[in-house]
């Protein structure tokens, strides 16, 4: 009898919400996926496992009624240490088929969507392809590597129809909404300023490798894909090829489209007026990355400005935060992170307002992942939390701070047309470069 009552007991929190679920036992997860109808399973594969892709599939399998049948990744030692981890978990591998060519996994027809967790660089393409092998996607940010890459990864959803969310998990956390929420009801008064900063102390500056044979297992040309061809170099490989333009860009796109993506919402705005840059690599100036290890961007919005501010090594942000978005308004300052949001009054305002620290109180991811399967159900794609669209555009937003830090110029947008006004720049940073056979997609 007792056991039968912690049965029930663990059965009714796993019915209130999904971020309870890595608390339970197997039997008791086993027995909700076990009650979803058949025409309710969603079966997925998984395009890239070392990294974000693995932690979007560990939320996904969370949600009753979602089976992983298929992994994907170019490195087969990677693939070898993920089945083991599901066999840690007492979750049944002998049906998952696995594969280096993401290509093959897509001609499954008993695949209903997609996760991808592949570098930037090639997540145009496999979004593109996967919506023409008719999959819903569930893509990490930033969505593409490029201005023109975010269009047409906008235009493919589009053409085919396919319920496509991008992995800004933020957006599906109760406190982020919340200070939304606070900041719509106009008590900040006129809000002049936007802060946006990123200190990771724990991401260091990379020092010098030499490249390297291959390691063995790793289909490096798949691994390359549309980037141009160069020799194995551990630097441009796992989790540190983010600091290369050939395949990301930095901290800007890493952490940025999460946190500008919140200024932006929190001001109702699109695209800037003007964007200009100013950073380098000054923790190492010796270091062999690309992308800045230090950066301040200035965007100029009609209304009010929008500051981005990041640094790698060091801890010590605003607030002595590492990372955060602060609204400056005229009665107060309203501060938001991943760990909650509080308001600090202004006190020369005679409206001055303060709000004590609300706390975040959920799971981002696995919400969002909720959210994602429940819009594959129901086909409300006006229901997504982060489609791709709206992450079209903040990675756009990101992909402005990165360009007038390469060009060295202050850059101004055409909204209408939807480019630079300079032509020089449109030409030399608007669209990634392609190689190796690979073409941009045309949708």
């Amino acid at each position: 009898m007792a056991s039968r009552k912690k049965f029930l007991q663990q059965a009714a929190v796993l019915t209130a919400g999904s971020f309870v679920l890595p608390a339970l036992n197997n039997s008791v997860f086993a027995y909700f996926k076990s009650r979803v109808a058949p025409s309710d399973q969603i079966n997925i594969g998984v395009i890239g496992i070392n990294g974000m892709g693995w932690s979007d599939a560990m939320a996904a399998i969370k949600v009753p009624g979602v089976n992983i049948v298929a992994l994907c990744d170019v490195d087969q030692n990677v693939i070898s240490r993920r089945l083991a981890d599901l066999t840690k978990q007492n979750i049944p591998t002998a049906g998952i088929k696995t594969y280096n060519d993401y290509r093959e996994l897509l001609d499954r027809k008993d695949i209903d969507a997609v996760i991808i967790g592949t570098p930037d660089h090639w997540h145009c393409l496999q979004m593109v392809h996967a919506c023409q092998a008719g999959k819903d996607i569930y893509v990490e940010k930033p969505v593409g590597n490029s201005i023109t890459e975010c269009r047409i990864m906008m235009a493919a959803q589009q053409q085919h129809n396919r319920v496509v969310q991008a992995g800004q998990w933020q957006r599906s956390q109760q406190h982020f909404r919340d200070a939304l929420d606070f900041i719509y009801s106009g008590q900040l008064g006129n809000i002049r300023t936007v802060k946006v900063w990123c200190y990771l102390g724990w991401k260091k500056p990379l020092s010098f490798v030499a490249d390297s044979p291959v390691p063995d297992g790793v289909d490096y040309t798949k691994w390359l894909g549309p980037a141009q061809m160069r020799p194995f170099n551990s630097n441009r490989f796992h989790f540190t090829w983010r600091w290369f333009w050939d395949y990301a860009g930095g901290l800007m796109t890493d952490w940025g489209v999460h946190l500008l993506d919140y200024a932006l919402m929190g001001m109702k705005a699109t695209v800037p007026v003007s964007i200009s840059s100013i950073g380098g690599n000054f923790a190492d100036p010796a270091s062999p990355q690309e992308a800045p290890d230090t950066m301040s961007v200035s965007y100029q919005f009609e209304h009010f400005n929008l500051l981005w501010d990041h640094a790698i090594g060091i801890e010590n942000g605003l607030f002595r935060k590492e990372h955060g978005i602060a609204f400056i308004g005229n009665n107060g300052t309203l501060e938001l992170d991943r760990g909650g949001w509080e308001v600090f009054e202004e006190s020369r305002s005679d409206k001055k307002v303060t709000v004590a620290h609300r706390p975040s109180v959920d799971n981002g991811l696995n919400k969002h992942m909720e959210n994602f399967f429940s819009v594959v159900r129901s086909r409300k794609t006006e229901e997504l939390h982060c489609p791709i669209t709206a992450a079209a555009d903040i990675a756009t937003l990101s992909q402005m701070g990165n360009i007038a830090f390469r060009s060295g110029e202050k850059l101004y947008w055409d909204k209408e047309a939807g480019k630079f006004t300079e032509k020089s720049i449109n030409k030399r940073y608007l669209t990634a470069a392609y190689h190796n056979g690979y073409k941009l997609p045309k949708v």
